[in-house]
């Protein structure tokens, strides 16, 4: 389907990669692996077109399509979840524009007997089949099975994509993109967005899917569950291996480990060979077989080792004071943002050494509640810390917190004790910051990189008591690897909010599923979690089927829920203030990032390192931008709850 022959992207001096070569074929299910910076998500833009490369030839077969979605991508406000999503189907609407074309120039022609006439006829009718063919007419239902698989509820279908967070508009585009069903799918880091659920249904969609798969993925379970081809991109060339992930990684240590035994074996040659130049470089009688050896050595091609796997490096966390018996208590906590619930009557008690996992999806009320755990926001109920714990919290917006004048190292090496400090440089290393890059200064840190410091940070500090949300986000595997071991090594509590279930197998023993305002408590890991979901569902439906009584017309019921017209009025009306109340905030929120942009441009100058007056800016518009989006989410929840 896509030949790819001599492939070579120069960036600088040193190539991303050369002299690479491959096939993709039909059903091929890729998984391109390597580290961050080794130019994974480059040769997916190079695949899908987007991008040239410095020499080789990518070529695809006649009528092959293909569909690429990137990790970040202009999204468009200007229609509703479900116009967006029929987008997706614009071929199909030209199809039956021309088929309508043709049908009326049927009806208005009377030349019955002309050759013309008869090839119109032929023409329609085999346009027609294939009109049937591609789903033309039962194409919403498919629309509505891809965004309900998504996550979306059919009450968002008919609401602005503005309304929604770059996240939820990403599986729309990701939605589309799935709904083209191209012969080639290219995805970079498709399951950023999603929860468990939706992960899942797309394994499933991605599993029967009659094209080529190409995807980028730090999610063990998924690439595990979707691929049976991996491509690993390392020192500037690739390595093809028709084998899943968890296969590959046994194959690649195999490799490494001869790759070491043939440098080793070249290094002793090379020596042997300079130690003979250098006895018997002024002896006139081995003249000639000095400058042989000389022109041997020359000939000699390097061998190059693959980039040093540290998923073998062991993080330890420094001793704690040791906590009490149960360090979360939660008796009938409840939290509602105006009329709309996220959750009541919650009832937990974690024990100390639970390593517990927050699962459900987007929205449900996960990060709330470590929220009111950490007494960043109101609540109903009873919340009790127990004695002497102490919290190491983990959020995204924990990275803002770092001092943007020291460097990568200098941020570790003031938080490092004891014979850890020694082990600082092979810790960033797992955590993508080897090199060059642990002399970077925090303030010209990405987002994403400022989140990893932030949590090599926290797995240095003393606590008991550990809440990670979304820990995961922004590492590749092999740092997931040294985290989960630190974690698991971890004597205190450990609270994980994650929809990553490699991450999560074998760590945590209990699950609290977040839903429907309410939270059930499940024992066992998550793979038993999930397996649990399935055979309730299943139960439930059978139950529902089964105790359905036949409904007699004397006895049905009026509808409680069923609103009168005028009080059906008066919820449009507020839920229309409501939705110029939330756009207003977006856009308020919009402006307060722009000049956070602005003030960031502006303190990766030297001129504005030094202004002092700049950071303090920096901080206030942070705080105000968290204001305006709590208030955002206050009144998206409340506007969701109308429409319900």
């Amino acid at each position: 389907m896509i030949s790819i022959e001599g492939l070579k992207v120069e960036f600088g001096v040193t190539p991303l990669f050369e002299d690479v070569s491959f096939v993709i074929n039909k059903k091929d299910r890729i998984a391109l692996v390597g580290k961050n910076g080794a130019g994974k998500s480059t040769m997916l833009k190079i695949l899908a077109g987007e991008q040239r490369p410095t020499e080789g030839t990518v070529a695809v077969q006649r009528n092959i399509t293909v569909g690429y979605l990137p990790q970040v991508m202009v999204l468009s406000d200007s229609r509703t979840v479900m116009e967006e999503a029929e987008m997706a189907f614009e071929h199909i609407f030209e199809m039956q524009e021309r088929l309508n074309r043709m049908n009326q120039e049927l009806a208005d022609r009377t030349d019955y007997d002309s050759e013309s006439y008869q090839e119109l006829i032929e023409r329609f009718t085999h346009d027609n089949e294939h009109f049937l063919m591609m789903g033309g007419t039962n194409y919403r239902a498919e629309i509505e099975r891809t965004l309900i698989g998504l996550g979306f509820e059919r009450s968002d279908f008919d609401r602005p994509t503005s309304e929604f967070s770059g996240g939820w508009r990403m599986r729309i585009e990701l939605a589309k993109l799935l709904l083209r069903r191209p012969d080639v799918l290219l995805l970079d880091e498709p399951t950023n967005h999603l929860d468990i659920e939706s992960i899942q249904w797309l394994e499933g969609f991605l599993k029967v899917s009659p094209g080529a798969v190409v995807l980028v993925s730090h999610d063990r379970a998924f690439i595990n569950n979707v691929t049976n081809r991996t491509i690993e991109i390392s020192c500037g060339h690739i390595y093809d291996y028709k084998v899943p992930y968890d296969e590959f990684v046994v194959l690649r240590k195999e490799r490494r480990e001869q790759q070491l035994r043939a440098y080793e074996n070249q290094q002793k040659e090379i020596k042997d060979t300079e130690d003979f130049i250098e006895r018997f470089r002024y002896k006139a009688t081995k003249a000639v077989q000095v400058q042989s050896r000389i022109k041997q050595l020359e000939k000699i091609v390097p061998i190059r080792i693959d980039e040093e796997d540290h998923s073998t490096l062991r993080l330890k966390f420094p001793p704690a004071m040791r906590s009490g018996n149960y360090p979360v208590i939660c008796e009938g906590v409840k939290k509602a943002y105006g009329e709309h619930v996220v959750f009541h009557d919650v009832d937990m008690t974690i024990h100390r050494g639970e390593k517990v996992a927050f699962v459900g999806k987007n929205g449900e009320g996960k990060s709330t509640l470590v929220k009111c755990i950490m007494d960043q926001i109101p609540f109903e109920g009873k919340l009790v810390i127990g004695h002497n714990v102490q919290i190491g919290y983990f959020a995204q917006n924990q990275a803002q917190l770092l001092d943007e004048n020291l460097t990568v190292f200098d941020t570790i090496d003031r938080v490092a004790q004891g014979d850890i400090r020694l082990k600082i440089r092979d810790i960033l290393g797992a955590f993508m910051f080897g090199g060059e890059a642990s002399d970077k200064k925090v303030k010209v840190l990405s987002g994403g990189e400022r989140s990893r410091l932030a949590m090599i940070r926290l797995l240095l500090e003393p606590v008991n008591l550990l809440i990670l949300d979304e820990p995961t986000n922004h590492l590749d595997m092999r740092s997931k690897d040294v985290l989960k071991d630190a974690i698991r090594d971890f004597d205190g509590t450990v609270i994980v909010v994650s929809h990553d279930r490699e991450f999560l197998d074998g760590l945590v023993t209990k699950v609290y599923e977040f839903g429907g305002g309410v939270v059930k408590e499940h024992i066992g890991g998550i793979y038993d979690f999930l397996q649990k979901k399935k055979m309730e569902s299943l139960q439930e439906l059978q139950l529902t089927q089964s105790s359905a009584p036949v409904a007699k017309e004397e006895s049905v019921p009026v509808s409680e829920n069923k609103l009168s017209y005028e009080a059906q009025k008066e919820l449009n009306r507020k839920a229309r203030k409501l939705e110029k109340q939330v756009a207003a905030c977006e856009t308020h929120i919009g402006e307060l990032e722009a000049q956070v942009t602005e003030i960031e441009n502006r303190m990766a100058t030297p001129e504005g390192a030094a202004d002092r007056s700049l950071y303090e800016q920096y901080q206030a518009l942070k705080k105000e931008i968290a204001a305006a989006e709590e208030e955002w989410e206050s009144m998206l929840m409340e506007l969701e709850e109308l429409q319900q």
